[in-house]
């Protein structure tokens, strides 16, 4: 590539300006790739200990279900009375231009809606334990979507650090060198038809 340009001072002033910006352009892209690169593994290992939380809430949640179900037979009827909740909302925040999801909303405390005398200790535990279980689902699916956005910027901005790396910064630099070169072989041949006139003339 660096054939095709001609040898002159502008062509060198702007092949050593497009060089430098990117340069600059690749410790910006992997600077924003190593920060977005943590940002992924705090929540990476945040999701493996909500997982972990869930699974066992869940299995604690059932267990007490199964519970109240052995001693009061089937529970739909009560099951029916717990309150659908619509209060979820997802919002985004920025972390280096990629935008994250945050799920607020969602009853995080229990809300009598039942009649203690009518369920056992059992069911109120197994509804205590799905609550849990549903505050946690959804701290899960937000830190495990903000993951995967993550990953795919992280993505994007490895192969553009590549491409900056690998292809434009060599083939710039290979401009310079090249146009550099030509211009130093001019000013060579310049000074040597310089002497030789001088010689001439001094004759």
């Amino acid at each position: 590539m660096a054939q095709q340009v001609f040898a002159t001072k502008g062509n060198l002033i702007n092949a050593k300006h497009s060089l430098r910006q990117a340069q600059l352009g690749y410790e910006l892209m992997d600077r924003k790739r190593n920060i977005l690169i943590r940002e992924m593994v705090t929540l990476t290992d945040k999701a493996k200990e909500l997982s972990a939380s869930l699974e066992n809430t869940f299995a604690e949640a059932y267990s007490a279900l199964q519970n109240a179900n052995v001693i009061e037979g089937v529970l739909i009827e009560k099951v029916g009375t717990l309150p659908i909740d619509s209060s979820i909302e997802i919002s985004y925040r920025s972390v280096m231009g990629i935008e994250i999801p945050e799920v607020t909303g969602g009853d995080a405390e229990p809300k009598l809606c039942y009649s203690l005398a009518d369920t056992v200790s059992s069911f109120d535990r197994a509804y205590v334990c799905f609550l849990k279980a549903k505050q946690t689902g959804l701290l899960l699916a937000e830190i495990e979507n903000s993951v995967y956005r993550l990953s795919v910027a992280i993505r994007k901005s490895q192969k553009r650090a590549n491409a900056l790396k690998n292809i434009l910064i060599p083939t710039y630099r290979e401009q310079v060198k090249f146009i550099t070169e030509a211009l130093e072989e001019k000013e060579r041949e310049e000074f040597s038809r310089q002497k030789i006139i001088k010689a001439r003339v001094a004759k």
